[in-house]
């Protein structure tokens, strides 16, 4: 049964671009997924990356341009400008790393929620009452917001330094064993290669 490591961070409009086209892939394939969620903007530097905020205007304006396209191809709506955002990812990550632990509900529905609270709902999912709310709409007890911080906050450092080892630069980056597949707009080459056809 293939495997796939899910390095995103629910601060990253590609990784909310994704949808749950991941979920729908791996279910093709009979795949299991564990979500690794990580902190974007510290990747960047650990990986030779820019944050937005640094980078040229002409690079922030294009990047507006393709959240507004990806998300209209898509059919999801997008806030390109956030109210919250950059906002602290670290309650939302640990709530997605513990309910991973626990068990109980819809992963996915959870990452996805969270996802779309900061990009298409304009929430600040550094809030516990968000975190709470995502975690009950995707099946999870919203108890889990305050649980299990000291062992979530462990596993998210070191899926930054599994990241890093394993040379994933941005989010979402999908991978299968050795092979990595970077941005939203890359799932159909994971189906391929889930596929043994790429």
């Amino acid at each position: 049964m293939a495997h796939i490591d899910y390095f995103f961070s629910p601060v990253s409009p590609f990784s909310y671009l994704a949808g749950q086209g991941l979920e729908e892939v791996a279910v093709r394939h009979g795949a299991t997924i564990t979500y690794k969620p990580l902190d974007v903007l510290a990747l960047f530097t650990r990986t030779g990356g820019i944050a937005p905020k640094d980078r040229h205007e002409s690079r922030r304006a294009y990047r507006l341009q393709e959240l507004r396209r990806q998300a209209a191809k898509r059919g999801l709506p997008v806030k390109t400008q956030p109210r919250h955002w950059p906002t602290n990812p670290a309650p939302a990550s640990y709530a997605i790393i513990t309910a991973q632990e626990t068990g109980g509900g819809d992963l996915g529905a959870l990452a996805h929620g969270l996802l779309r609270a900061c990009w298409a709902e304009d929430k600040d999912i550094a809030e516990e009452d968000v975190v709470r709310a995502c975690l009950a709409a995707a099946g999870f007890d919203p108890e889990l917001a305050s649980r299990g911080m000291v062992k979530a906050a462990g596993i998210y450092a070191a899926n930054m330094e599994e990241a890093v080892k394993r040379g994933v630069f941005g989010a979402p980056t999908y991978a299968v064993g050795e092979e990595l597949f970077w941005g939203q707009d890359r799932l159909e080459d994971l189906d391929l290669h889930l596929a043994g056809k790429l």
